[in-house]
């Protein structure tokens, strides 16, 4: 299958992205106490912007490390502090939860949704960013990026009026809602997979009236750029760099 051309502009490499490793990836990162929360943290120690980072419901899988390295080390123009926190202090969703067809799994998925609903996690954003800001003088621009649950966290965070972030972007978003596009007034990306509604998907890119970039990577599925990338699969893998080149050319862009 050929690969689907990127639209506006965002096929052209950015960047020398590293070899995409399949299974058993050697995160660069180190994991640091900042604000609360346990964080992963990578990139090179003079850069002046980051990137928070929210991961989905099965927190630190090694495929969404291994993007946050690649968003850290790629671009040598545009350098980038990259830091995921844990919000679910040790405590993720269980992989094997999904997809929830028993009984069982929806209640499992419910009652974490109940604990960690995304407008929760939003409103402690700001003040890990300031965490971040007192620990690290130097970084002076934020961008956000956010996968499934995180999308919606991360769409959230960046509505609020503390919202301290310059650019934002959204990866196989859960919960699609085209209202979320309303007060967005920084740079938007969305890359959306086939399983989101692509009705919704286009509703909300009307609905942005800020620069974007949104697109549907049809044939992936839910999660390939985060924990559910079965990297093993070539036309995954392919999709998956292809997709950290498009947000490194996002966030080059306008951050």
């Amino acid at each position: 299958m050929s690969t689907m051309p990127a639209t506006a502009g965002h096929s052209q490499p950015c960047c020398n992205v590293p070899p995409i490793v399949t299974k058993g990836y050697q995160a660069k990162g180190t994991y640091e106490e900042i604000g609360g929360y346990k964080t992963y943290v990578t990139g090179p120690s003079d850069a002046t912007k980051a990137i928070v980072v929210i991961y989905d419901i099965f927190g630190y899988f090694e495929q969404t490390l291994q993007g946050a390295d690649i968003l850290a080390h790629s671009d040598n123009e545009h350098k980038y502090k990259v830091l995921i926190p844990d919000w679910f202090k040790g405590n993720p969703a269980g992989i094997d939860w999904y997809p929830p067809d028993t009984p069982e799994k929806k209640e499992k998925l419910g009652a974490f949704f109940g604990k960690f609903p995304p407008p929760a996690t939003a409103g402690n954003v700001p003040a890990f960013v300031q965490a971040v800001k007192d620990k690290n003088p130097s970084l002076s621009k934020f961008g956000i990026l956010g996968y499934c649950w995180g999308g919606k966290v991360a769409t959230l965070a960046t509505k609020a009026d503390n919202s301290p972030f310059g650019a934002v972007a959204s990866v196989h978003p859960a919960m699609v809602d085209p209202a979320d596009a309303q007060g967005i007034n920084v740079p938007m990306a969305l890359l959306a997979s086939g399983d989101e509604p692509a009705e919704d998907v286009k509703k909300f890119e009307d609905a942005l009236k800020v620069p974007k970039h949104v697109e549907i990577f049809k044939d992936q599925i839910h999660g390939w750029m985060a924990a559910r990338s079965n990297l093993s699969d070539d036309r995954v893998k392919e999709e998956y760099e292809r997709g950290y080149k498009t947000l490194l050319s996002f966030y080059g862009k306008h951050l």
